[in-house]
C-alpha cells in the first residue's frame, strides 16, 4: 500500500479501492517514512536518494512533453487534457505548463436547475472519476441503477458534455483472416465457445507490450472464461516462456482446476516448458488458428482494455514501478470494474449462484 501511495496512487482510492482504514494507511505510511520500518528504505544509500530525486525529475519532464502539444489549444481544450490527466500528473504543474491560472481550471459549471439534477450530476461525475476515466454511458447509467436513480443515456451523455468527461476508449477492429485448419499437432479445442459456465473449465492468455523506460517490457494475463476475471499475470524485459511461466505460478488456485489452456501460436506459448507445465496438471491444451484473432477474441478484447486503460494512460520509469502498479491495476479490474456479464465486477459474477 505505502508503495502505491509513493507511485502517485491517491490516499483517498488506496483507503476505497483496498477496504482499509484511513488511520491504518497513516501509520503505514508514518512508520514507512520515519522508522523506517521498511527494509529498502532504512538502507537507502544517499546515491539511491540521488537517483529517486532525477526520476521524479525525469517524470516531470515526461509530463511535460506528454501535454505540451495542448499548450496552444483553447481554454476548454486545456481544461479537458488537465482534467483527463489528473490521475497521472500534479494539476499546478500541468496548468503551469500549459499556461492555464489554476483558477479556471478549477472553475465549476453552472450549477444544474434543482438539487435533485445537481446531485445526478454530482453522482455521475463521481462515477466517472472512479471508474479511471474509462466508463461511457452506458456503464455509468448501470452505476446509477445502482445508486437507484434511473437517468437515460443520452443525459448522462449531455453531463458528461458538461463537465468534458471523456472516456478513454476507442472501438477496436479487426480484419477477418482466412485459415482453413490448424497446422501443427494441438488443435483449436475451445472453437469460440467463450461462454463457459464453470469456474477455470477455461482460461485464455496472451502478452502485450509496454515502454519502460523507453525499452519495450512485456505482460502477460491469464484470463478465466467463466467470469472475465484475470486470476494469473506477469510481467518483464523478454517475451519469452519463462514470462508465461511466471505468470502460470502467480496463480492462486491449485491448477489442476484449470480444465482448459487456450491462447495464439505464440512460441512463448507452444513450447516444452508450458506444455510439460500443463501436461503435469492434466490441463488440456489448445491453440488459436495462424494468424486469426478471433479465436483468442476474449483475451484480444481483454488486452484492449488492459492498453486503454492502462498501459496508454501512464509512463513506467522502472520494471518494478510496472510491477507495483500493474497489480494495483488487475485488483481494481477484478473488484471494483463492472464489465458486460450482467455489469458485474468478474469477483461479483464468481460468487452468483451457478
Amino acid at each position: 500500500m505505502v508503495k502505491l501511495y509513493e507511485n502517485g496512487k491517491t490516499r483517498a482510492s488506496i483507503v476505497r479501492e483496498y477496504d482499509l482504514s484511513a488511520s491504518a494507511l497513516d501509520r503505514w505510511i508514518t512508520q514507512s517514512q520515519a522508522s523506517g520500518s521498511f527494509t529498502e528504505k532504512a538502507n537507502r544509500t544517499d546515491e539511491e536518494n540521488e537517483l529517486l530525486a532525477l526520476r521524479k525529475e525525469n517524470q516531470r519532464l515526461k509530463m511535460e512533453n506528454d501535454i505540451f502539444k495542448a499548450s496552444r489549444a483553447d481554454h476548454g481544450t486545456k481544461v479537458n487534457v488537465i482534467r483527463n490527466n489528473a490521475h497521472k500528473y500534479s494539476v499546478s504543474a500541468m496548468c503551469k505548463v500549459l499556461q492555464l491560472p489554476r483558477s479556471t481550471y478549477y472553475y465549476k459549471p453552472e450549477p444544474a436547475a434543482n438539487e435533485e439534477e445537481q446531485q445526478v450530476e454530482e453522482a455521475v461525475v463521481d462515477i466517472f472519476e472512479a471508474s479511471r476515466n474509462n466508463y461511457g454511458t452506458r456503464k455509468i447509467k448501470v452505476e446509477l441503477g445502482k445508486r437507484n436513480r434511473l437517468v437515460s443515456r443520452r443525459k448522462i451523455g449531455q453531463i458528461m458534455s458538461k463537465y468534458g468527461l471523456v472516456s478513454n476508449y476507442t472501438v477496436a477492429q479487426y480484419k477477418p483472416v482466412k485459415s482453413d485448419s490448424n497446422e501443427v499437432v494441438v488443435k483449436n479445442e475451445l472453437q469460440r465457445e467463450f461462454d463457459q459456465d464453470e469456474p477455470f473449465a477455461v482460461v485464455v492468455s496472451d502478452l502485450t507490450y509496454v515502454r519502460v523506460a523507453g525499452k519495450w517490457h512485456y505482460v502477460c494475463l491469464f484470463v478465466d472464461l467463466f467470469n472475465r476475471e484475470i486470476i494469473g499475470y506477469s510481467s518483464g524485459p523478454n517475451k519469452t516462456a519463462e514470462l508465461v511461466y511466471s505468470a502460470i505460478a502467480s496463480i492462486s488456485v491449485r491448477l489442476d482446476r484449470i480444465q482448459m489452456f487456450h491462447t495464439d501460436r505464440g512460441k512463448e506459448f507452444d513450447n516444452k516448458l508450458i506444455s510439460k507445465a500443463l501436461t503435469t496438471f492434466g490441463v488440456t491444451r489448445s491453440l488459436s488458428r495462424k494468424g486469426c484473432p478471433y479465436d483468442n477474441a476474449v483475451a484480444e478484447a481483454t488486452f484492449k482494455i488492459f492498453k486503454t486503460e492502462f498501459a496508454n494512460q501512464a509512463h513506467f520509469l522502472t520494471a518494478e514501478q510496472l510491477n507495483v502498479e500493474l497489480h494495483d491495476y488487475v485488483h481494481w479490474f477484478n473488484y471494483h470494474r463492472i464489465g458486460t456479464l450482467d455489469y458485474l465486477t468478474p469477483v461479483e459474477a464468481r460468487s452468483m449462484p451457478l
